[in-house]
């Protein structure tokens, strides 16, 4: 039986246009119903566009509002019930989809998704991971990527869990260090007393968990291969998410300057053309379609605003993929025992006087 999706139609920036041709793309490539949120008339002009729409899995859901890019998350709740963000996770909400797909506002995604769906027991603030390639071949995640603006010791230490049960459950089988992910605290030196207030207070908490913690990695580590999961607050996740994009952008046009320079470098990019299609493919973003928003009770997928229909499509991909794995049932049961021994070492430690007290 298909998995159904609910797809946000009127979040990208150029919706519903993306929308709709990811929703086609995923129709035909994977095991899954997609349901188009959004304005009827609208989405239904675009899929008209596509004759053959009709002969594969998509349907459309009537949502009467949008969300705007530039609208505050807190008013967007209040006011926009029947946005295409709220309509959609009722559906996720209420069992009619798995998952929910929006490539819009992220700060109305996140406040929609923890006020209709509900945030999983125990989890304080769901986070954003996103997937980065490294130079081994193998691949970073990097959690948080700006759904946390501002975030506390404790929130990092979730991020950490549910940053190791993702990786887990993604790459598992793919990689050597997939059973026991190497997490790392993004941070601005590798010795445990660098960084801020809230680096140096949240590696005590990470190194207090069971898992392979190696402590403080810094920006560079995204790429290089040295840690399997990296934690931050949103705030500088985000912005290391915006640099990789822009460094993305950079490295392709210099590459195509200089491809396009000489007689020579053209005959050797027509000779290499494989190899650097292979490049290309590594670094495009649409190729990993969207964040997971980890910590909810529900699947719900976060694209870039400027996702092509590529990036819709494996964001539904990745939708499906989340809303068949066990990962909410994981993330609640090492949720539940890190708070159960972190209060169990605050007791003590209050016991003990206050040699401790720091921790907290």
């Amino acid at each position: 039986m298909p998995t159904t999706i609910a797809l946000d139609a009127m979040g990208a920036d150029r919706a519903p246009k993306p929308e709709v041709e990811g929703a086609i793309l995923a129709a035909r490539h994977y095991d899954v119903e997609v349901l188009l949120v959004g304005k009827e008339d609208v989405v239904r002009a675009e899929l008209d566009l596509h004759p053959f729409w009709r002969r594969l899995s998509i349907s459309i859901v009537n949502a009467r509002e949008v969300v705007g890019m530039q609208e505050k998350a807190a008013q967007a709740v209040r006011t926009k019930r029947d946005s295409s963000l709220h309509v959609g996770l009722r559906l996720v909400r209420d069992g009619k989809a798995a998952g929910f797909v929006t490539a819009g506002n992220t700060g109305a995604a996140m406040a929609t998704a923890k006020m209709v769906l509900g945030a999983i027991p125990g989890v304080d603030r769901p986070a954003l991971a996103a997937v980065f390639p490294t130079a081994q071949g193998t691949a970073t995640i990097l959690i948080d990527v700006g759904a946390n603006v501002d975030s506390k010791p404790q929130n990092l230490q979730q991020f950490a869990i549910m940053g190791d049960i993702y990786f887990r459950s993604i790459f598992g089988g793919k990689f050597p260090s997939a059973e026991h992910p190497r997490v790392g605290l993004l941070s601005i030196g590798e010795e445990e007393s660098k960084g801020n207030e809230l680096t140096r207070e949240a590696y005590k908490l990470i190194k207090e968990l069971p898992m392979n913690f190696v402590g403080n990695v810094e920006g560079r580590d995204l790429y290089n291969g040295k840690a399997d999961v990296l934690v931050c607050d949103g705030f500088v996740g985000n912005v290391a998410l915006k640099i990789s994009e822009g460094m993305v952008e950079t490295v392709r046009f210099l590459l195509k300057q200089s491809l396009q320079a000489t007689i020579s470098s053209q005959v050797g990019y027509l000779l290499s053309r494989k190899a650097f299609a292979d490049f290309k493919k590594r670094l495009d973003y649409s190729e990993y379609g969207g964040a997971p928003l980890l910590g909810l009770k529900g699947a719900c997928i976060v694209s870039h605003g400027s996702s092509n229909s590529n990036a819709i499509k494996n964001a539904v991909r990745v939708a499906m993929e989340f809303a068949n794995s066990q990962l909410n049932s994981e993330i609640q049961e090492r949720i539940a025992a890190a708070g159960k021994n972190l209060n169990n070492h605050v007791t003590d430690t209050a016991a003990a006087g206050p040699v401790g007290s720091s921790l907290v």
